[in-house]
């Protein structure tokens, strides 16, 4: 293969060099930012042997190209361009900026909440695997394991334990996260959210208790009483001091000479933030976020299998804005809060719309001719079954329309009815088929169900949209 003239090609389809402003690739995509994407030619693109599918996020035009292949292309491209080669990081910076202000949240929130989802996955998996052992009626009538065989619950309080470890200490974890993201030192961050935590203050799981009997311990300082309470399990109030204690540290290393600066930056960023969090911002937000988490539990339980139906309905639409990006704050705390919230409701949904798009992209590969397509179709359909939707939604159902309306037809029916069970998840993790080993144990057997749903009549509407759009042609 002359992958110099593939290069060539899709340059001149993509406006010539002068419409490129930045390019990097990753395992499968070559990842560009123009500064006008109108002057793409996407008919010469798919005429491309080579190119799987093509999509624009987050201020940056993919080009689904392959593992080996997209990395021999980038090279020539680059040249061609006259561009030296770029990290991924610059070219999500430079996308960034082309953005609106609701978008670049989205990509604020995924920025700070991605690099965490492992120790959350970890912790609900094994939240997951506790649950296994002590459910009752899950595998032995009447019993848990655990009463069936006395030996193993000190294993299972033993998981028990590792399992909570993420969500207790979460405030450390976003902190860290979060002040990084925001320009700041994250270990100061690692700080804030230890403080947030310490052992010494009330736990906030016992706050809403301690403060009906009246015995919500106190400081008094200065003729100012604070409240000495922790903030377990929360996502907002971290996020806010964690931005407060970024910029009070940036403005201090501006204005303390060099000679003091690793004194007293450190000391005076903690102490100012962390008298604001305990004073001001972190009783507003805790109460902003109990809101916003009630509220997202009320819409859910009012509204029933019918909305359940229509978030699923529109779940892969918004995943094309990329906006599914801020799911990830929502199920956190979902996730931090499960003794209130029972688990998150939104993987699981996700679940659904990614078999739907499976399903579709299958379909398609089941009565297409187009070689190309079908060599695209089956691999991609299978990827998206496991969870990563992306070259099933835009190098296939997207690009012919009917595949995906059959998709999010799918999603909506299944996401109805795994709603009207109340079907949960206690982790995240691949949202498809794995998503199994995420549900809580009552909920598996609906999960199951509703998978299949999602696959059937995603693939089903998909065969007859396909009929009636050949039927058109004709």
């Amino acid at each position: 293969m002359d992958y110099k003239e593939s290069a060539e090609a899709i340059l001149q389809a993509i406006g010539g060099k002068e419409n490129v402003s930045a390019a990097t690739h990753c395992a499968t995509r070559l990842r560009i930012v123009l500064h006008d994407e109108n002057k793409i030619d996407k008919a010469a693109l798919d005429r491309l042997d080579l190119v799987k599918g093509t999509f624009s996020t987050a201020g940056q035009f993919q080009i689904i190209l392959g593992s080996g292949i997209v990395n021999e292309v980038y090279k020539p491209f680059i040249k061609l361009i006259g561009i030296n080669e770029m990290s991924t990081s610059q070219v999500k910076s430079a996308g960034v900026k082309k953005q609106n202000p609701l978008l670049r949240l989205v990509k604020l929130l995924s920025d700070i909440f991605v690099p965490i989802i492992p120790a959350i996955v970890a912790g609900g998996l094994l939240m997951g695997l506790n649950n296994l052992l002590t459910a009752k009626d899950l595998f032995i009538h009447g019993k848990s394991l655990i009463d069936a065989n006395p030996g193993i619950a000190d294993l299972a309080a033993m998981i028990n334990t590792f399992a909570n470890a993420a969500f207790v200490f979460l405030p450390v974890l976003i902190s860290f996260s979060a002040t990084k993201r925001f320009g700041g030192n994250p270990f100061l961050g690692a700080v804030l959210g230890m403080i947030m935590v310490h052992p010494d203050l009330l736990n906030a799981n016992e706050y809403g208790a301690a403060s009906l009997a009246h015995k919500v311990p106190e400081w008094h300082i200065l003729g100012f009483t604070i409240e000495k309470v922790g903030y377990q399990g929360t996502v907002l109030p971290v996020l806010v001091s964690s931005f407060i204690l970024a910029k009070i540290e940036i403005f201090l290393r501006k204005m303390i000479p060099s000679a003091l600066d690793n004194l007293l930056t450190p000391l005076l960023s903690i102490l100012v933030t962390a008298v604001l969090t305990f004073t001001f911002v972190g009783p507003l937000t805790r109460t902003a976020g109990n809101l916003f988490t009630d509220g997202i539990v009320w819409l859910y339980s009012s509204t029933g299998f019918i909305g359940g139906g229509i978030f699923g309905l529109f779940y892969a639409p918004i995943v094309i804005t990329g906006m599914h990006q801020s799911f990830i704050a929502i199920e956190t705390q979902l996730l931090a809060d499960i003794a209130k919230t029972g688990g998150t409701f939104i993987f699981p949904i996700a679940s659904m719309s990614n078999v739907a798009q499976g399903a579709a992209t299958l379909a398609v590969f089941f009565i297409t001719k187009d070689k190309k397509l079908k060599g695209i179709g089956s691999a991609s359909g299978i990827s998206a079954l496991l969870g990563i939707t992306e070259p099933a939604m835009f190098g296939v159902n997207l690009k012919l329309k009917y595949p995906f309306i059959g998709a999010i037809i799918g999603a909506g029916v299944a996401s109805a009815f795994i709603t009207f069970f109340k079907v949960k998840a206690i982790a995240l993790g691949a949202a498809g088929i794995l998503g199994i080993i995420s549900m809580k144990p009552s909920s598996i057997l609906y999960f199951v169900i509703g998978l299949v749903i999602s696959f059937v009549t995603s693939f089903s509407a998909t065969l007859v949209l396909a009929i009636r759009e050949s039927k058109k042609e004709q």
